[in-house]
Protein backbone atom coordinates (compact mmCIF):
# COMPACT_ATOMS: atom_id res chain seq x y z
CA UNK A 1 0.00 0.00 0.00
CA UNK A 2 1.45 3.32 -1.09
CA UNK A 3 1.55 6.29 1.26
CA UNK A 4 -0.01 9.44 -0.25
CA UNK A 5 2.29 11.68 1.79
CA UNK A 6 5.37 9.84 0.60
CA UNK A 7 4.19 10.08 -3.03
CA UNK A 8 3.82 13.86 -2.66
CA UNK A 9 7.26 14.20 -1.08
CA UNK A 10 8.85 12.13 -3.86
CA UNK A 11 7.14 14.23 -6.54
CA UNK A 12 8.07 17.44 -4.75
CA UNK A 13 11.77 16.71 -5.16
CA UNK A 14 11.67 14.97 -8.56
CA UNK A 15 8.57 15.28 -10.75
CA UNK A 16 7.44 11.79 -11.77
CA UNK A 17 9.01 9.99 -8.83
CA UNK A 18 5.66 9.78 -7.03
CA UNK A 19 4.19 8.10 -10.10
CA UNK A 20 7.09 5.66 -10.15
CA UNK A 21 6.41 4.95 -6.47
CA UNK A 22 2.75 4.18 -7.23
CA UNK A 23 3.57 1.96 -10.22
CA UNK A 24 2.70 4.32 -13.07
CA UNK A 25 5.90 3.85 -15.03
CA UNK A 26 4.94 5.46 -18.33
CA UNK A 27 3.40 8.51 -16.66
CA UNK A 28 6.50 8.82 -14.45
CA UNK A 29 8.80 8.91 -17.46
CA UNK A 30 6.59 11.39 -19.33
CA UNK A 31 6.33 13.78 -16.38
CA UNK A 32 10.05 13.57 -15.70
CA UNK A 33 10.94 14.25 -19.35
CA UNK A 34 8.47 17.15 -19.50
CA UNK A 35 9.93 18.63 -16.30
CA UNK A 36 13.47 18.32 -17.64
CA UNK A 37 12.57 19.93 -20.96
CA UNK A 38 10.64 22.80 -19.36
CA UNK A 39 13.33 23.21 -16.71
CA UNK A 40 16.06 23.37 -19.34
CA UNK A 41 14.20 26.07 -21.26
CA UNK A 42 13.13 27.96 -18.13
CA UNK A 43 14.90 31.10 -19.29
CA UNK A 44 11.77 32.02 -21.23
CA UNK A 45 8.66 33.31 -19.53
CA UNK A 46 6.49 30.73 -21.29
CA UNK A 47 8.19 27.59 -19.98
CA UNK A 48 8.42 28.63 -16.31
CA UNK A 49 4.64 28.33 -15.78
CA UNK A 50 4.62 25.08 -17.76
CA UNK A 51 7.28 23.62 -15.46
CA UNK A 52 5.28 24.69 -12.41
CA UNK A 53 2.13 23.09 -13.85
CA UNK A 54 3.95 19.80 -14.48
CA UNK A 55 5.47 19.92 -10.99
CA UNK A 56 2.15 20.59 -9.22
CA UNK A 57 0.30 18.02 -11.34
CA UNK A 58 2.95 15.44 -10.52
CA UNK A 59 2.43 16.00 -6.79
CA UNK A 60 -1.37 15.97 -7.10
CA UNK A 61 -1.46 12.86 -9.26
CA UNK A 62 0.97 10.99 -7.03
CA UNK A 63 -1.17 11.81 -4.01
CA UNK A 64 -4.48 10.79 -5.58
CA UNK A 65 -3.18 7.55 -7.06
CA UNK A 66 -1.54 6.54 -3.79
CA UNK A 67 -4.77 7.30 -1.96
CA UNK A 68 -6.72 5.07 -4.38
CA UNK A 69 -4.40 2.13 -3.71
Amino acid sequence: MASPLLAVVFSFFIPGLGQLYTGQFLKAVLLFVAAVIFGFFSFTLITIPLYVIVWIYSMYDGYTKAKEM
